[in-house]
C-alpha cells in the first residue's frame, strides 16, 4: 500500500475521510461557551439479570434546576444492570421516610432510593437520599447527602447514580465521569468535553479547520489531539483547566494519532518525518527528540497502549490490508492479533487489558466488534454500518462509539453484550471522534 498522508488508514477512516479538507487558522476558547446541541439519552435493548429498582421524584427536587432523580435513572438504565419500576403514585417521602418494603415489592422492586433537594438562603442546595434494600426490608446500605451550587446539580446526579451503582453491583460507577468528542458544523469545528451521558457540554477549542484525534490523558487533565491549523496535521496537548495548549509534534509530514502511555509521561504517535507512517513515542511535555518504535516499510499508525504499560496496540498494513497488531512498548518484534476480515482498525482496550474493542469491515459496513485477548474470540456488537472510534468506560462495563444511526450522527454506548444501546443524539452538527475520559484522580 502507498503511502498517501493516512488517506488509506485508520486516521482519515471511513467518515473521517470527508473531514480533512483543509487547513487555515483556528482560535481557541479559554472560557466554556454553550454547547451547540444537548442531547438526550434513548436506551434500547433487554438486558440479562437486570436489578429492578425504584426512583420516584426527591420531595423538593422541582424546585432544583435539574431533575435529579431523572438523571441517575437513565445513567442507571445506560449500564444495563438496572431496570426502572415505576414509582408513579408515590410521593411525599424523602430519606428520612420508613421503608415500606410492601409497597415496593407490590411493583416489583427490588431496591428503592428517596430522598429530598432544599434550596438554601445562600443559593445552595441540600440534597440527601438513602439506598433501600427491599428485598431484606433495610436501609443498611446506606446514603450521602450534598451542599452545592446549582452550577454542579448534574454532577450530584451523576455521583448519586454512581454510589447506587457500586453498592449493588460491586464496580466502581461511570456517571461522574466525562467524555470529549469532535463536532462540525458549518465552517466550525469544535472539541467538547461533556458528562457521561453527553449532556452539560463545554467547548475546549473551536476552529474553522478540522482537527481529530482527541485523547485524554490519565489523569483526565489535559487532552492530546491533532489540529490541521499549520496546514498539515499537528499534536497538541491541551490543558482543560486553563485553556494552555502546548506544540507536541510539528515535524516534517504527517503528525498524527496521539495516545498517552499509561503513566501519562509519553505520548506514542504516527509521524512521517522520515518518510512512511511510523510509530513513535515522545516527552508528552514536548521538547526533545522522538524515538521511532516501528522500522516497517508499510503504513503504521493509531497506536494505543495497553493500561499495565507493556503493550502497544496499533494498526498496520503490513500483511496486505489493515489489521491490528502489538509489540512491547519499547518497539521490537510485532505480534499480529486480528485475522479475520481484511479491514479491522480503531483498537482500544479495556482498562484490565482482557478485552479489545475494535471497527471491523464487514460486507461494505464499518462494525464495532469485541475480541477477549486470551481466546481470541470475537463478538459483534452493533447491526450499524458506520461505527468508529470506540472507547472504554473507565470501569470496563461499556463502550461509546461514534456512528450513523436512522441517518443522523449519533453517539452511542453499548453494553459488552450489544444488548442495550443508549443514543446521545445531538441536534445539529456531525458529532465524531468520542473519547471516554478516566476516573478523576
Amino acid at each position: 500500500m502507498q503511502q498517501n498522508n493516512l488517506n488509506e488508514l485508520v486516521d482519515s477512516g471511513p467518515q473521517r475521510r470527508r473531514w480533512l479538507v483543509g487547513a487555515g487558522a483556528c482560535g481557541l476558547l479559554t472560557v466554556a461557551a454553550p454547547a451547540l446541541a444537548q442531547f438526550r439519552v434513548e436506551v434500547s435493548g433487554l438486558g440479562a439479570a437486570q436489578l429492578p429498582i425504584a426512583l420516584p421524584v426527591l420531595r423538593g427536587e422541582a424546585s432544583a434546576p435539574h431533575k435529579i432523580s431523572a438523571i441517575v435513572r437513565a445513567d442507571l438504565e445506560r449500564s444495563g444492570m438496572f431496570r426502572s419500576v415505576d414509582a408513579t403514585g408515590v410521593n411525599n417521602i424523602d430519606e428520612t421516610s420508613a421503608l415500606n418494603a410492601n409497597l415496593w415489592r407490590q411493583k416489583g422492586a427490588d431496591f428503592a432510593v428517596a430522598g429530598s433537594v432544599l434550596a438554601l438562603a445562600n443559593g445552595t442546595y441540600d440534597v440527601r437520599f438513602r439506598l433501600w434494600d427491599v428485598v431484606r426490608g433495610t436501609d443498611h446500605l446506606g446514603g450521602l447527602s450534598f451542599a452545592v451550587p446549582p452550577s454542579e446539580m448534574r454532577l450530584v446526579a451523576h455521583r448519586i447514580a454512581d454510589f447506587i451503582y457500586e453498592k449493588l453491583t460491586g464496580d466502581k460507577g461511570v456517571f461522574a465521569t466525562r467524555i470529549a468528542y469532535v463536532t462540525r458544523s458549518p465552517q466550525r469545528y469544535n472539541l467538547w468535553v461533556a458528562d457521561s451521558d453527553g449532556e452539560n457540554a463545554q467547548s475546549a477549542f473551536a476552529s474553522p479547520e478540522p482537527f481529530i484525534s482527541p485523547s485524554w490523558s490519565p489523569t483526565g487533565a489535559q487532552l492530546a489531539y491533532v489540529s490541521f491549523e499549520s496546514r498539515k496535521p499537528v499534536i497538541y496537548s491541551h490543558e482543560l483547566a486553563s485553556g494552555r495548549r502546548r506544540l507536541l509534534a510539528n515535524f516534517r509530514g504527517s503528525n498524527s494519532a496521539p495516545a498517552w502511555t499509561a503513566d501519562g509521561r509519553q505520548i506514542v504517535a504516527t509521524l512521517s518525518r522520515d518518510g512512511g507512517s511510523q510509530i513513535y513515542v515522545m516527552d508528552a511535555a514536548g521538547g526533545g527528540e522522538p524515538r521511532r518504535l516501528t522500522q516497517s516499510s508499510s503504513i503504521d499508525t493509531e497506536p494505543t497502549c495497553s493500561p499495565d504499560g507493556r503493550l502497544i496496540y496499533f494498526v498496520s498494513d503490513r500483511g496486505g490490508s489493515p489489521q491490528i497488531y502489538r509489540m512491547p512498548i519499547g518497539g521490537g518484534s510485532a505480534e499480529r492479533v486480528t485475522f479475520g476480515g481484511n479491514y479491522n482498525i480503531s483498537p482500544a482496550l479495556s482498562p484490565d487489558g482482557k478485552t479489545m474493542a475494535f471497527i471491523s469491515r464487514v460486507g461494505g459496513a464499518y462494525k464495532l466488534h469485541l475480541m477477549d485477548l486470551a481466546s481470541s474470540a470475537i463478538t459483534a456488537l452493533t447491526d450499524t454500518a458506520s461505527d468508529e472510534s470506540p472507547s472504554f468506560s473507565p470501569n470496563g462495563r461499556l463502550v461509546l462509539y461514534a456512528t450513523v444511526l436512522q441517518g443522523r450522527e449519533a453517539l452511542m454506548t453499548t453494553t459488552l453484550d450489544g444488548r442495550i444501546k443508549a443514543r446521545l443524539s445531538g441536534q445539529s452538527g456531525d458529532i465524531r471522534e468520542p473519547d471516554w475520559g478516566p476516573f478523576v484522580r
